[in-house]
């Protein structure tokens, strides 16, 4: 991988440094000697910075390209279900139909939790965040496999990457349904993923939950399009934690805690509330007029993407599950009509055209759960279970490393140097 070298002129020195090229993207300048000459590279946010090998996903931005394992995100999510890409996100290839078989029977009976865990939620108020339940009891779930936690087996670590893919929709719902207070609905092992988890957050003892085919597709979909985006802020959260050799269950929860930040998990429930401060499709074209406007501070969300400077790959499936659920719904809902005016307005502008503003994944994953009836707090929730897989995989990848290290950056020291302590009473 080393062929190239790049030289560094500083202070008289001249430091060589290995040029590593990827199977994909652009090539890398391998700084890791530079501490041995005295420097360190300073790059606020990583913006510039491999912090690791992997071979799970790739992200070709600039041409709109997503890929797991090398197949295209487009493919996976029209021709596989979400189960099959969790297999492949572990285990780097595809599954045949005897190992997507026992994997999903694996899986299916693995959903339901300890009854202990239901007392977790007693103790939350009934006010309290989905998002910070969900976090806790991720967390807590080490307290229940204390027994099966080496890191250094990898049996143990899929059996803990299994526990958590078929857990977290279960504790999604619990929170849920706490947070409304109706009882908890447990799983179901003649339902599918998405199907399970929709029983999981509508039925209710009084009456079966009908299961439209169209909207569990449209949730396989989701979860699909959100299981991995490489190295983003929670997934390096994750990796960091697992670093110093935490335990799955706790750099989960740690990913979980990323996520949440508004910044990362927080852009397809933006996207609603930007739809509700539109209000109607009359005030479209003022809205419009603002965003175009550099010295007015509002903002279309939902649209563009910080990573694809081209369309988002994951929006053109999502598009078409969004079209497909609102028109077996057939909701009489005025955000709905505002978001599909909207879309109309930046698939044919010119500027949205000239300035690559395409609806992105989140502006239409919002309106799909929006429509099924999915409160905004639980968008984040979704999104976490969904990127569940993204983060087990990264971390089992890196526990599988033979030199695998704790994660330590280094910082641009900008404090006093050292100086003399004055005791308090003087």
């Amino acid at each position: 991988m080393a062929d190239r070298k790049a030289t560094l002129q500083i202070d008289g020195q001249s430091i060589e440094l290995p040029v590593l090229s990827p199977a994909a993207g652009k090539d890398v300048v391998d700084v890791r000697t530079l501490g041995k000459h005295g420097y360190f590279t300073f790059d606020p946010g990583f913006l510039a910075t491999g912090s690791c090998e992997s071979a799970i996903t790739y992200i070709d931005g600039e041409n709109g390209v997503l890929l797991h394992r090398g197949y295209p995100i487009g493919e996976l999510a029209t021709k596989a279900d979400y189960l099959e890409v969790c297999y492949m996100l572990l285990h780097g290839e595809a599954p045949n139909e005897k190992q997507y078989t026992e994997f999903k029977d694996t899986i299916t009976k693995h959903t339901m939790v300890h009854q202990g865990i239901h007392n977790f939620f007693n103790g939350f108020r009934r006010d309290a965040h989905p998002m910070a339940m969900l976090c806790a009891v991720t967390g807590a779930l080490s307290s229940f496999y204390h027994d099966d936690l080496d890191i250094h087996d990898e049996n143990q670590r899929l059996r803990s990457a299994y526990r958590l893919i078929a857990k977290i929709p279960t504790i999604a719902a619990m929170a849920y349904k706490f947070s409304i207070g109706q009882p908890f609905v447990y799983p179901r092992n003649d339902l599918g993923y998405a199907e399970n988890f929709l029983n999981m957050m509508f039925s209710v003892p009084a009456e079966d939950y009908k299961i439209s085919p169209a909207v569990a597709r449209a949730m396989d979909r989701i979860f699909t399009l959100h299981a991995d985006h490489e190295q983003n802020a929670s997934t390096s959260t994750v990796r960091l934690a697992g670093s110093s050799g935490a335990n799955p269950y706790a750099c989960i929860a740690a990913g979980v805690a990323s996520l949440w930040g508004p910044a990362h998990g927080g852009a397809n429930e933006a996207c609603l509330r930007m739809l509700a401060e539109i209000g109607s499709v009359e005030n479209i074209p003022k809205y419009i007029e603002k965003a175009k406007d550099k010295n007015d501070p509002f903002r279309l969300m939902g649209f563009g993407h910080r990573v694809y400077k081209n369309t988002d790959p994951r929006a053109t499936v999502m598009r078409e599950s969004c079209h497909e659920v609102l028109k077996e719904l057939n909701r009489d809902d005025p955000l709905l009509d505002v978001a599909m005016e909207l879309e109309r307005i930046a698939l044919e502008d010119d500027y949205f055209i000239e300035k690559k503003l395409f609806p992105n994944v989140d502006f239409y994953s919002g309106i799909v759960l929006k429509a099924i009836g999915i409160p905004t707090n639980m968008f984040t929730v979704i999104f976490a279970l969904s990127r569940t897989v993204g983060w087990v995989s990264h971390w089992h990848e890196m526990m599988g490393e033979a030199n695998q290290k704790i994660g330590r950056p280094r910082q641009l020291y900008t404090g006093y140097t050292k100086r003399e302590f004055t005791p308090i009473k003087k």
